[in-house]
């Protein structure tokens, strides 16, 4: 078995905060900028509502995603336009109702701005009832079952309190629209709706303590710290397995060590493809608004964990 070909060593920073960088020892001459000058450049945050939406505008908006409360037509048309130009200004073409259905996985259909008007000249388009809700065909989701196409309906549902965001492409991005999808009497056909609920239901349930207590808040936020842990494989080891293949697990070979048995886990030193590619991930992350804080081996062996404030 040949030893795999291990990319031509080039600096961290380079990997991680200068995309163009490839790995073979060429930079794209930038310097590594830091990582709060490039927080969040991909998502439509606070500082880009401020910037884009006329200030009463703004602060309904803002009223919406805090208190939970109903979002009118003129204000969804507003912010609409509001998106649609800040992505255009950043070489987006499409949207797309972003969510996550019972796949385990994320879905998406892609829809241009570009339009054609009365006197068939082109025109970008973006309405406050395409930003709101979308009308995917849910047959093709394990809660569509044995349904016929036009019997399986499913809506998705924008969640103003996640922040839309831009996913880069190679010819131009997506405007990435968080959203919930629901059947058509409202029951949850994903896995955020029944979370947005439970978080309601604390709300309500702790505001009612508090104010047996004598306190009257107006909501309560509820958080968690969430964690991702994964396997890194090289891609060469990985073709040769087919129980990782179709499984994306390991089926045959020896068992391997799972415990604590190895002496190098955990707070071993992470090796350099291991680094380049963890850095890679948090430069993509950050651009998104999604501030990753640790990083560090596990206890397996190639085993790893990233997790956010």
């Amino acid at each position: 078995m040949s030893r795999p070909t291990l990319p031509t060593p080039v600096s961290r920073e380079e990997i991680a905060f200068n995309p163009a960088a490839k790995l073979n020892g060429h930079s794209n001459g930038q310097a590594p900028k830091r990582p709060a000058e490039f927080f969040g450049k991909n998502t439509f945050n606070d500082q880009v509502m401020r910037e884009k939406l006329p200030k009463e505008s703004y602060k309904r908006l803002c009223d919406i995603i805090k208190k939970g409360e109903k979002l009118d037509r003129d204000l969804a048309n507003t912010v609409a336009h509001a998106m649609k130009e800040w992505a255009l200004e950043n070489n987006v073409s499409h949207f797309t109702h972003w969510f996550q259905p019972m796949t385990g996985l994320t879905a998406e259909k892609h829809d241009a701005f570009l339009d054609i008007d009365a006197d068939g000249q082109p025109i970008e388009r973006f309405s406050g009832d395409k930003l709101i809700q979308g009308e995917p065909d849910a047959s093709s989701f394990p809660s569509g079952g044995m349904r016929s196409t036009f019997e399986a309906r499913g809506y998705t549902m924008w969640d103003p309190s996640s922040p839309a965001f831009i996913l880069e492409g190679p010819q131009g991005g997506i405007l990435c629209i968080p959203s919930v999808f629901i059947s058509y009497n409202g029951e949850a056909l994903d896995k955020k709706t029944p979370l947005l609920r439970s978080m309601r239901a604390l709300d309500e349930a702790a505001r009612k303590v508090l104010k047996l207590f004598g306190h009257e808040v107006g909501r309560v936020i509820t958080t968690l710290g969430p964690e991702q842990e994964y396997f890194l494989i090289d891609q060469q080891y990985y073709n040769q397995r087919p129980d990782l293949i179709l499984a994306g697990r390991t089926l045959i070979g020896a068992l391997p060590p799972k415990g604590q048995e190895m002496e190098d886990h955990y707070f071993g030193s992470i090796k350099e493809r291991v680094l380049a590619f963890m850095q890679a991930a948090e430069y993509e992350l950050y651009k998104v608004g999604i501030p990753a804080k640790t990083r560090h081996n596990e206890v397996a062996p190639h085993q790893f964990e990233i997790a956010q404030i």
